[in-house]
């Protein structure tokens, strides 16, 4: 009898909506193609396909027409990377009607991850760089076009995605996202004191707790948005997660941000993720909210409103 995994039960269903496939500029483990058969085989539901360089609702919908008969659906969207059309309107107008088909474009438009000021600080970029980078003043002031993003997204029914900003410009961003009507909000609070992401979902934002921060491929530079090599401030033990997660409530999502090479294909990176987030304490029942029925509402998977 093969050999079973502890925790391969829970991804039965799951969705991990955060996997940085290839093509990509640095190593990937699975191309779109392979991360699809993978999470068939282990019994999920559906994957997000994100990328710091390119609109990826082109690629999931293809993905979708060649494998949907697996039964794991694919989804993608727009992070607002210079290189992918930067913040702007049209970017974002364009990456929502981008698909195979009708009702195939980005299900999420972030705002950008290695070009805003606090990742750009964070990785010590130039002044020259830092300059280029989005943020919110501290006046508190959403800058355009962003306002007018949200807006799109609230009238498409599509994520408005913060982005890597900080714990302060998330929720700026998330208070003027409700008030300009957007339903579905994405946060990504690791590094976000509890305090805070407690203030976020309350807003009724989720708040999104990826794997890579924990794992040891945040030791190893890496190209993420351009062809300089920049390292990621581990979180360095799932303890510094627990009460992060737990200040979320019933609005966590967890994910993997796996597809480097430095780690495990995204299956394996998650079944050692949730198991980690087990050994915390948290239920089942718990866990299966964060894998399943938080990403499937948030990302309107199967046509979940």
């Amino acid at each position: 009898m093969p050999f079973t995994p502890p925790g391969m039960h829970l991804l039965k269903d799951a969705i991990d909506c955060h996997i940085h496939c290839a093509p990509h500029l640095s190593g990937r483990s699975v191309n779109a193609f392979d991360a699809v058969r993978q999470a068939a085989a282990s019994g999920m539901r559906a994957i997000g396909i994100m990328c710091n360089f390119q609109n990826t609702s082109g690629l999931a919908a293809l993905v979708n027409d060649e494998l949907g008969h697996l039964g794991v659906e694919a989804f993608g969207g727009l992070i607002m990377q210079p290189t992918a059309g930067g913040v702007t309107l049209e970017a974002a107008r364009t990456a929502i009607g981008y698909g195979y088909g009708p009702g195939t474009g980005a299900r999420f438009v972030s705002l950008p991850t290695h070009h805003t000021r606090h990742v750009a600080m964070r990785e010590g970029r130039s002044p020259a760089f830092l300059e280029t980078t989005f943020f919110v003043p501290e006046s508190g002031t959403v800058p355009d076009p962003v306002p007018a993003i949200m807006e799109l997204c609230a009238a498409r029914d599509v994520v408005f995605d913060c982005g890597h900003v900080s714990a302060r410009e998330a929720v700026v961003l998330t208070e003027e996202a409700k008030r300009r009507g957007v339903a579905r909000i994405r946060t990504h609070c690791a590094r976000y004191a509890p305090d805070e992401i407690a203030a976020i979902t309350a807003l009724g934002a989720y708040a999104e707790f990826s794997f890579f921060v924990l794992t040891h491929a945040t030791q190893v530079g890496l190209t993420h948005v351009d062809d300089e090599k920049h390292k990621i401030a581990a979180n360095s033990v799932i303890q510094d997660f627990t009460p992060r997660i737990r200040a979320a409530g019933d609005r966590a999502i967890l994910s993997t941000d796996a597809g480097v090479y430095l780690l495990p294909p995204p299956v394996e990176a998650f079944r050692e993720y949730l198991m980690l987030v087990e050994s915390e304490g948290f239920s089942e029942t718990e866990i299966r909210r964060m894998i399943g029925e938080n990403p499937a509402k948030l990302f309107n998977v199967g046509g979940q409103a």
